[in-house]
Order: C-alpha cells, then structure tokens, then sequence
C-alpha cells in the first residue's frame, strides 16, 4: 500500500475557465520546489486536455486526472501535478 500524496498547495478553479486555470497552475508550480506536487479543483471541462498538455510541454508529471461529481451532481475535475 503506498502512502497518500501529500499536495504541496491546492488549486480551486472552480468556476473560471480557460486559461485562468492553466495560468494559476503555471504560477503555483513556479513557487513549489522541484518533485512537489500541486492539486487541483476546476469545473471546466477544457482543463481535461489542457493540464495534460501543460504536463508534457513543460516537463511535468501528472499523476491523477479524474472526472467526479460534486455535492450537486455536477461534473467536477481533479488532477494532481508534480513539479518535473
């Protein structure tokens, strides 16, 4: 059994849209050391292929992408980032 992650800082986004919410990864991940990992919360669908994009454009490793719903049924994204 592997120990839980620990997120060095968490992200809401919920509500905004691109690419505020790539810009506020791009800056968390700017003020986090090297291997520490950034969470985030976001609502629009738009972040499933453009955090995964930013991962691989810019050397990061990511470590979850999922798709759950929130407390009102609605379609929320999760995703864990580590710093590369």
């Amino acid at each position: 059994m592997s120990a839980p992650i620990l997120p060095a800082t968490q992200l809401n986004t919920r509500g905004l849209y691109c690419p505020d919410p790539i810009m506020m990864l791009r800056q968390a991940l700017r003020k986090v050391q090297t291997g520490d990992v950034v969470e985030v919360f976001a609502t629009d669908i738009s972040t499933s292929w453009d955090i995964p994009r930013f991962c691989v454009h810019m050397g990061h490793e990511l470590l979850l992408q999922e798709e759950v719903l929130d407390e009102k049924n609605q379609k929320e994204y999760h995703y864990l980032v580590k710093k590369g």
